[in-house]
């Protein structure tokens, strides 16, 4: 065979790499399209410096195990080469003998950009040439993406959000799909997407939580351009993109990354440290520098080549913590004695850090479900460096609250409230997600108390207590119009309730409620700060209602917000008011559109110079039952004050 004197990685790029500091590893290892010496091929990268042999096999050699071997490059733990003839679309895979125990496997390759579809495994020779469109996008991201800017996230399984209509139980490809969420997305006023894991996963099921390729977009919708195509139509609709990363385990899949090379390359040795009891899977070794240069590499992957404008982090909490899902005796305390992951808060604070540094209009959002402090807090003062972070307090304590008959609401008042003594201790985003409409929780709409007509009209209360509170929206998709059913990863959403009014009511009050997120700057601009937020009445637990105000930089902008969470017309209802003036009725989810009864205040009142609630001035209305309802103070002097 001959030799090819040709390699992409240069001595400064190896030192970098086995230092944990090459974060564009991308750039070199895998498989590369390129001429040598006039001879067109690929030159092919891996990591493996416990391997005794790497050897490249694919259909362009008739998956022979030895006829093309790689060399390693000196002590860099690296085997590279070059074969002439190996064009993009040729399906591949290392054959890594180890040192060890005559251990031989077929792995698939860490750095492949394109996998076959699963449950083949092979890694496909694939350039990533695209022509963009999305220069506006890019150009305004950073008002787009600003934490001092409206951000409504939906939230979408893409193999499940809509099937083929000629094939239920077939994919819409990336293509087909495009045009379609983009333009629902828009019509309903979310302002950003995010999608759970596109990486490549074997196992389906997984959600894609499973990720075998770091560096893939899932093959069963197309190729990585078509993924690209979503990106890109979506920002061209003025729609940001989100992308679910996670770096906290990897599956046990034999072509996978697991016992790499006939030793526990990525992952760490010991099970007590590196298998994770609860999700069956391998946990990375983040004090190894390669693992880290690795990692670092394939977030900035997803924004360097499919300008992805954040990065949502799954299972912080799990690296966060050596004890997490451990009973005693079960894990390994660091080196001080303590229970907290040392080289995992380095990485995770070295991500943040880079990121930033490269993509200073990006997010990163942590999933972190503890009370593990300063997570969205910058590295320089102790924090973890996330740009935000999902309050799951607030959605536990939220949906179990709606989950209780009115009757009973007036007994748990306080896990409405509670959330104000720390809404303010981190950037938070207030996630109604997935995980909360599957294994038996029911889905949104199933898990309301009541009769139809309450579970429909407390779905729409959740949904504008949610809006009116401070912090950041997510919801899943189907909850959006009132999907009876939970979430099932391999169906369709049931479009199809869009044909009933009250599932039409829902849709048109979220859309409404994002469009009056997206045009009143009091009810974000001032998300993750205090001087936002103001209770009026946060103490009738009698009449389990809550008053309170969100407020913008200009102090003439504020919004009054009243929610009522039982199902009785609450009139003559006082509120006290900050100052005179008109107020405006500007939402009310009480609408017949919404599917309300048609309850409010005819549009608004004008506020009374009679204190109430500690306030100058009050409000005597309607409270629809269980409804919130918005008013905007005007300069408009008519009328008593």
């Amino acid at each position: 065979m001959v030799r090819y004197d040709i390699s992409l990685l240069s001595d400064d790029d190896l030192h970098f790499f086995n230092e944990g500091t090459h974060y564009r590893m991308y750039k070199q290892f895998g498989a590369h399209a390129v001429t040598a010496q006039g001879a067109e091929g690929v030159y092919f990268a891996v990591w493996a410096p416990n391997a005794e042999r790497v050897c490249v096999m694919g259909d362009f050699n008739g998956w022979n195990k030895g006829s093309h071997p790689l060399q390693a490059r000196g002590f860099s733990g690296v085997w590279e080469g070059f074969i002439a003839g190996v064009t993009p679309g040729t399906k591949y895979k290392f054959q890594v003998a180890s040192r060890y125990q005559g251990y031989q496997i077929d792995k698939t390759d860490p750095f492949g950009f394109y996998n076959e579809i699963a449950p083949q495994n092979a890694s496909i020779v694939c350039n990533l040439d695209y022509s963009w469109g999305d220069h506006e996008w890019s150009e305004l991201r950073h008002t787009r993406n600003s934490r001092e800017s409206p951000i409504s996230i939906y939230e979408v399984h893409l193999g499940s959000w809509m099937r083929s209509p000629d094939d239920p139980d077939g994919f819409l490809s990336y293509r087909d799909i495009a045009p379609k969420l983009a333009a629902y997305v828009e019509k309903m006023g979310f302002t950003h997407v995010e999608f759970l894991p596109v990486m490549e996963h074997p196992y389906y099921p997984s959600w894609g939580y499973q990720i075998t390729g770091y560096f893939a977009p899932t093959s069963r919708y197309g190729s990585p351009q078509d993924f690209m195509y979503v990106v890109d139509h979506l920002h061209q609709r003025g729609i940001g993109v989100i992308l679910d990363w996670v770096p906290s385990h990897f599956p046990t899949d034999g072509h996978g990354l697991g016992f790499f090379d006939g030793t526990h390359l990525y992952e760490h040795a010991d099970p007590r440290q590196g298998f994770h009891p609860e999700w069956k899977s391998f946990i990375f070794n983040y004090g190894r520098n390669e693992v880290r240069s690795f990692l670092m590499s394939s977030a900035l992957f997803w924004l360097d080549l499919y300008h992805a404008d954040g990065l949502r982090v799954d299972g912080v909490a799990s690296m966060l913590y050596l004890d997490y899902a451990r009973q005693a005796g079960e894990w390994v305390p660091n080196k001080y004695g303590g229970k907290e992951n040392i080289e995992a808060i380095d990485f995770l604070r070295g991500l943040n850090t880079d990121v930033y540094l490269n993509y200073p209009d990006a997010q990163t959002v942590a999933e972190e479900s503890t009370s593990w402090g300063m997570v969205s807090r910058p590295t320089t003062v102790g924090g973890l460096g996330f740009g935000m972070k999902w309050d799951m307090g607030w959605m536990h304590d939220t949906l179990t609250y709606f989950s209780k008959d009115s009757v009973y609401r007036t007994y748990h008042h306080g896990e409405l409230t509670f959330r104000m003594i720390y809404a303010f201790t981190e950037n938070f985003i207030l996630p109604l997600s997935h995980d909360e409409v599957v294994h038996m929780k029911s889905s949104l709409l199933g898990k309301m108390p009541g009769d139809d007509w309450q579970k429909f009209a407390n779905l729409r209360l959740l949904f504008g207590y949610m809006y009116s509170q401070p912090g950041k929206k997510l919801i899943f998709m189907g909850g959006e119009f009132g999907q009876w059913s939970e979430w099932r990863y391999g169906h369709s959403l049931d479009w199809h309730l869009l044909q009933y009014e009250r599932h039409q009511g829902i849709q048109n009050w979220v859309r409404d409620l994002n469009r009056l997120y997206r045009t009143e700057p009091a009810l974000f601009e001032l998300d993750f700060d205090p001087a936002g937020f103001e209770w009026i009445n946060c103490n009738d637990a009698a009449a389990s209602t809550l008053s309170f105000l969100r407020k913008a930089r200009s102090t003439d902008d504020l919004i009054l917000v009243v929610c009522n969470f039982t199902p009785v017309t609450r009139e003559g209802y006082v509120v006290g008011a900050p100052r005179g003036g008109y107020w405006k009725e500007i939402l009310n989810g009480d609408s017949p559109w919404y599917g309300g009864s048609g309850q409010g205040n005819a549009g608004g009142q004008h506020a009374q110079a009679v204190s109430a609630n500690e306030r100058p001035f009050s409000l005597v209305l309607t409270l629809p039952p269980l409804t919130a309802v918005f008013l905007k103070n005007e300069a408009n002097p008519a009328g008593p004050d």
